[in-house]
Order: C-alpha cells, then structure tokens, then sequence
C-alpha cells in the first residue's frame, strides 16, 4: 500500500508562501484573480489592473502557438476541437514562449488502457542529452498502472536536470510526488487537470481536489510541454492564466534557456529531408526518438544544403567494443613516437568510427571515435600535410570529452565562414578552427565507418 498523506493538508503554493491553513484549504476553489491574490505580494497592484483571465493555450483548430520539437507532423495534429497526440515517436510538443507563474487547465483522455504521456512545465526548449524529453517538471498523464513508486492518479517529479522538493516523502526516496487520493478516470474517460505554478511552488488538481505537488523548482520559469509516449491520447480545454511573475529577479538557473531557433532534422517517423535510398534502407533506421545504424550500408545526407549553421547531434556508439592499440596525437595534430621513432600507441576500448560531414565534404569532417585524443578532431585538415602547423594543430582536440562507451554524447558545432567550433559534452575541445578551402555550402551527413552507431536529438540553426 502506499503511505499517502492527508488530502487535506496544506498545499505547496500555499506552505511555500507560508498562508494560513484556511486559505491553504481554500486553494482549489478560488478564482484566477483570488488565487494570484493569495499567492503572490503583488495583491495591491492586482487591484487597480485587470483581473488575470483564462485564455486558450490551445486554439482548437490548428497549432499556432505551439511548435513539434522532436516528432512528425503525424504525431500532433488538430481533430474535432481535440488536440490528437498519436504517442509516435516519443517526444514533445512546446509552447512558443516562456512561462513562469499560471494555472494550466486541461482535460484528457487516453483511447487505450495503459497509455502514457505527461505535461511538463518550467521546460527546456530542447529535449536534454541522450533524451526524447526536456528538463523540466513533469505531471504524469498515465493511465493503469500501479506500483508503490509511481501511480496513474497524477504525480509530479523532476526530470532530466530539473529538481524540487515533493510535498511528502516518497516510498523508495525520489524526488516524485505521489497523489493523496485516486481521482482520475480510466482510459475513455475525462479527465481535468488543474495545474498552479507559483514561485516555484506547483500544485495539482485532478478532477476537482488537490492531490500532489512540491515547491522549490529549479528551473521555475520556462516552456509548457505536452508529452508523446507510445500511445494515442487526446487532449482539450487547454486553458492558461498568468499571473504576475516573482517580486524579485530569478537567479538565471532558475530560468530554462531560451529557445533559439532550433529545428529537427529527424522526426522519429520516417527519413524525411535525407537523401535515404534503396541503399539505405536495411541499415539506416528510424527506431522512434533514436536514429539506427547498423554499420553495413553508406554515408547518410540530408538533401538540404547548409551554409553557415549551429548544429545538436547526440551519438553513442551501441556494438561490442575490443581493447586495441590505438596512436596518441599531440597537441600539434601530430602522432608521438618513442625513442626508436615508432608511433606511440595506447590501449583502449575501441567500439568503432563515425563522424558529421559538413557542408558536403569529406575532408570537414568532425570525427567521432575512439582513440585517446577524443572525438570532434577534423581528420581530414588534421592529416592534411599541406596545411599550416597552425590549422593542423587548431582542428586536434585541446581535451578528450567522450563519455565512456555505451553512454551519449552531445556535439554543438557551430560553422561560421571557414571557422569552426566544436564543444563535447559542455567542454570545447575546437575552437574557432580554420578550415582553408571549405565549400561554402553544403548538406550535413552522417558517417559510414562499418560500426554500429546510434544518433538522437539532430537539431539545426541557421546563422546566415
């Protein structure tokens, strides 16, 4: 059984906000206006300005306002007034802003018992590494299952980087807040959800009580989501009052980044945008949020052309990985050598080769392997003999930043002219490298080495 607190204790909102437990009781009955009120100190101001009012977050005929970060035109679309999620491929759906202090109203329904899917709010714009999903705080949409760690009757927990203080302790001591009561309906029923994010602080409502919460989020301003897991769930109603934001400026961890023009290049679905072929076709795969290569077909292209561009590519290689002596390169893009003049080479755990083209080209590409001096070298300009000690020596990692085999990576590359940036999981290990000769635009593409290699997560901005 599951240790649950009193329905009737003193809310999140309220106890972080220290309210007297009247008013804390009285939470889930007030108004939008009596509720900001309540809630924040700005009460005075509230009374000479406009009450705060609930509008649609969702228009109730297309997607304006909202953008598919990481899934298909397939995955959200607009039916009957609904808001119809397919749950394919795993992902999300943003808001096009940000929010920090509201009450998110919604009603859903899954089709199927045991569906999934959540809200976020306070989100990230981008899903975080090695993930379909964005740091944020989520309230679990899920229907069916049980357990004394998670329930279908509205949770809320941290996720992915994201962190608060749940309102009572959990059985197994997660950072989750488990429901009070077991309110919500099963699959093809309504449900409603009152969400209020106040200050850090967030409560929900299902179907007319409070069950859960927590207070000090981190981060507390940010993006609302709406969540893509594996099944089809419909949602509408999707209404939002904001209220006045915090009396004194949020810290900027507080604050989820800004969304900053971003767009994927691989929906989770199919292979749109690339140049995918019969040749491809056995070994190229879109397996839901992942992109799969198998290492036995070709280099895969995207048929758009790109000119000066940041690009987010997770990878991880995914096969066996056998010890092998592999060379140790200098900081000058050169290979050590021993006294006898004899490559200097060291032992590691080597599960193959792959690399980002850029612009079309071969020779500009950014590597992903195995060898001692890490990912993200440009071999093509590295073992270039003709080229300046000064490029060889800029495009040689200053820093190995490769997770250990198994796990993701995170490239941001960033190609401005013939400059190149490269950083590696937060650490930059290319700098502002020049590339003599580039082409000046071209397609990205996605290296054939003959390894296994999974990629996730392909966003794009263009600069020019």
């Amino acid at each position: 059984m599951l240790r649950l607190s009193s329905p009737h204790s003193a809310s999140p909102v309220a106890r972080a906000l220290a309210l007297p437990r009247a008013a804390a009781l009285a939470l889930p009955r007030v108004s939008a206006l009596a509720l900001a009120c309540l809630l924040l100190p700005a009460c005075a101001a509230l009374s000479a300005k406009a009450a705060p009012e609930a509008r649609p977050l969702f228009n109730g005929r297309n997607l304006d306002g909202w953008t598919i970060v990481n899934g298909a035109p397939s995955t959200w679309i607009v039916r009957d007034d609904l808001l119809v999620c397919s749950g394919i491929p795993t992902g999300v759906l943003r808001t096009n802003r940000q929010y920090e202090n509201f009450v998110l109203e919604l009603d859903y329904m899954h089709v199927k018992p045991g569906g999934n899917a959540g809200v976020f709010v306070w989100s990230d714009p981008l899903p975080a590494q090695g993930q379909p999903f964005t740091r944020s705080i989520e309230v679990q949409v899920l229907d069916g299952l049980e357990t004394d760690n998670y329930t279908s009757h509205g949770d809320v927990f941290a996720i992915h980087g994201a962190s608060f203080v749940p309102d009572r302790p959990h059985p197994a001591g997660w950072m989750r807040s488990l429901p009070s009561e077991r309110r919500a309906k099963p699959a093809g029923e309504w449900n409603h959800y009152r969400i209020t994010c106040v200050n850090g602080a967030i409560d929900l409502e299902v179907n007319g009580a409070r069950v859960s919460g927590g207070t000090e989020s981190t981060p507390r301003k940010g993006y609302i989501c709406l969540e893509a897991e594996g099944s089809e769930v419909l949602f509408r109603n999707v209404q939002l009052t904001e209220l006045p934001g915090a009396s004194t400026p949020l810290e900027p961890e507080q604050i989820a980044y800004l969304e900053g023009g971003y767009r994927s290049l691989y929906n989770g679905v199919d292979f749109t945008g690339w140049a995918h072929g019969a040749e491809h076709a056995d070994s190229w795969k879109a397996a839901d949020w992942v992109l799969d290569y198998d290492g036995n077909s070709t280099d895969l292209w995207t048929q758009e052309s790109f000119r000066d561009f940041e690009l987010v590519v997770d990878w991880r290689f995914n096969g066996p990985a056998t010890d092998t002596p592999r060379p140790v390169i200098l900081p000058d893009g050169s290979v050590a050598t021993d006294a006898d003049g004899e490559q200097h080479a060291e032992l590691v755990p080597d599960a193959g080769d792959s690399g980002i083209y850029l612009r079309g080209g071969i020779k500009s590409q950014v590597n992903i392997w195995c060898w001692p001096v890490g990912s993200g070298e440009v071999y093509g300009y590295r073992t270039d003999a003709s080229q300046p000690a000064e490029v060889r020596a800029a495009v040689t990692p200053s820093r190995k930043a490769d997770k250990p085999l198994g796990q993701w990576n995170r490239f941001f590359i960033t190609l401005v002219g013939d400059r190149l940036t490269v950083v590696l999981n937060g650490l930059t290990v290319i700098e502002h490298a020049q590339l003599p000769d580039i082409a000046e635009a071209g397609p990205i593409g996605l290296q054939h080495h003959g390894a296994p290699i999974q990629f996730a997560n392909l966003f794009v901005r263009r600069l020019n």
